[in-house]
């Protein structure tokens, strides 16, 4: 691979370091770890750097490549806490449990919610069946900018999102909660993604549809390494 110009070492191991710290629960001090093992001497705040400048690149590739999103969404919202206040980050998932879209806002109302909603059919286009809890903010948005959808509000239909919000906790227990919606939206948003194509579900598959689906995402994961942009 051709090396990045202005940055010391080769596009390889800037990739391992990204690949590392959004595909595992580690933080920055435990990626530098890592690569201190293999011979490669760097600060955390140099894989800071990394994450922050081509974790996004990555992102955007494996969002461009991914499959069409199915017509049935399962939306929900939870609390995260940052500078003491809460934030109330909204996801949506489609029927395969892929991340769709993510949105850090201030309050749980309508607009919020409209907001959310407006942003994930600008990129994916109309649902067929949008299932929710029983947050009335959701009403108020269906009613106005989707009524076409099937907006089924259960508390108990929406487990499917429910893996997502418990790797958002683990991360921000792990990085002492963000510091920022700012930071939250780009994390999350980069994190999400990665986490998708390195993340089947393996429940369903058998070991050797497993492997097969894991070589995959490396075999991309090289090619998007391979166009990473300084």
């Amino acid at each position: 691979m051709l090396p990045l110009k202005g940055y010391r070492f080769p596009r390889s191991v800037i990739a391992y370091a990204v690949w590392s710290y959004y595909r595992f629960n580690l933080s920055l001090r435990d990626v530098e770890d890592l690569l201190a093992e293999r011979g490669v001497t760097v600060s955390y705040e140099t894989i800071r750097v990394w994450v922050d400048r081509f974790g996004p690149q990555m992102a955007s590739q494996i969002r461009r490549d991914r499959p069409p999103a199915g017509n049935k969404w399962h939306i929900d919202e939870m609390v995260i806490t940052i500078g003491g206040e809460p934030r109330w980050l909204w996801r949506a998932v489609d029927d395969r449990g892929d991340v769709l879209e993510i949105l850090v806002q201030k309050r749980p109302n309508a607009d919020a919610a409209r907001r959310f909603l407006r942003k994930l059919m600008r990129r994916w286009g109309q649902p067929r069946v949008v299932v929710t809890d029983k947050l009335r903010s959701y009403d108020v948005a269906f009613r106005t900018d989707c009524r076409s959808a099937d907006h089924r509000s259960h508390k108990r239909l929406n487990n499917r999102i429910e893996a997502s919000h418990r790797h958002t906790r683990r991360r921000e227990k792990i990085m002492g909660r963000f510091k920022s919606a700012g930071h939250a939206q780009r994390f999350l948003a980069t994190h999400d993604q990665i986490v998708t194509l390195f993340r089947p579900k393996r429940h369903r598959l058998s070991a050797r549809s497993f492997r097969h689906s894991r070589a995959d995402a490396f075999s991309l994961w090289a090619d998007y390494t391979a166009k990473l942009a300084a």
